[in-house]
């Protein structure tokens, strides 16, 4: 079994305007670093559409029909200040989100050993009635809740390590014991949310921010420390990655200094729990990173160090 890599040319038509960060080039730059021979093994799937029932596991109906009826017959228009949509967008996000439905199925199966899904919109801040983030839907919660609904899995681990803190997805997982949220994210950044003090119903939450300027100690102290020590004791069946670089040093929307190798780090570490308690079972997938050399690079790190797992 090989690494699977769920995409599809709908996400780059996805266009929030001139200068927005989250613009196509971003998927662009991530895709063609996976061109290089040594992802020559790559078993490359092409995304699907998510359904409407689907998305509703975690999304209230009426939103999911407002993003829909907002989504303009040309030019763009905004679901919030940040959040802007064109007349492909709406095909976007439902491949986006597909594309973690279908990884999950080809994981949980056995047809592939873990997967990266190169997909955008990102969706780790949308919430469940609410856009936010340049997110539309909240991809990874789909997933998770697929996992759930048809292959009867119950403890799911999402583990969130953008620079943003994704508070759509804590929001998701924090009311169910069976569900774990772990966050490594910049402090006093959007969405300010996030802090140590947020636990869960359960204390199935773990936030580990890092202050302004950390880099690579301070980053592999607080997964060793608070995450990873966390998920091991939490056991699950299924590891998921939000996969997003904008850590990196050179990302312009925030203030670390994480490298390539900080994410390859991380990747090989929860590979070895998923190895201990999920049977290998892992799911990436693509938050931010808005430098396209950053992110290309630490993509290709993050899906090599995924297929050697």
């Amino acid at each position: 079994m090989n690494t699977a890599l769920f995409t599809h040319p709908a996400c780059m038509e996805h266009d929030p305007g001139l200068g927005h960060p989250e613009s196509p080039e971003r998927l662009k730059a991530v895709l063609a670093a996976l061109e290089a021979e040594q992802f020559h093994f790559l078993d490359r799937r092409e995304a699907p559409c998510a359904t409407v029932d689907e998305i509703a596991r975690v999304h209230d109906r009426d939103y999911i029909n407002h993003v829909f009826a907002t989504v303009p017959q040309d030019g763009q228009a905004g679901l919030d200040a940040d959040t802007i949509i064109s007349p492909a967008s709406g095909e976007a996000a439902l491949r986006a989100a597909g594309a973690v439905i279908a990884a999950v199925d080809a994981v949980v199966t056995g047809e592939a050993r873990n997967a990266f899904c190169a997909v955008r919109p990102p969706g780790h801040h949308a919430e469940s009635g609410q856009a936010m983030g340049f997110c539309l839907f909240n991809n990874i919660a789909i997933g998770a809740a697929h996992a759930r609904a048809v292959h009867g899995l119950r403890r799911i681990a999402i583990i969130d390590f953008d620079v943003h803190h994704g508070n759509g997805t804590q929001n998701f997982c924090q009311h169910d014991s069976d569900l774990f949220y772990a966050s490594t994210h910049q402090v006093d950044l959007f969405p300010y949310t996030g802090g140590v003090q947020e636990h869960g119903d359960f204390g199935n939450i773990v936030n580990a921010p890092l202050a302004a300027m950390a880099g690579s100690p301070e980053f592999r102290h607080a997964m060793t420390r608070y995450v990873l020590s966390a998920l091991e004791v939490f056991a699950p069946e299924l590891v998921m990655i939000s996969a997003g670089f904008d850590g990196h040093s050179r990302d312009p929307l925030a203030g670390l200094h994480l490298t390539e190798d900080d994410y390859g780090w991380a990747t090989r570490k929860l590979g070895e729990i998923a190895r201990k308690h999920a049977q290998n079972r892992v799911v990436s997938v693509l938050e931010g990173g808005y430098n396209f050399h950053a992110l290309a690079a630490s993509c290709a790190t993050h899906v090599r160090e995924l297929m050697a797992l």
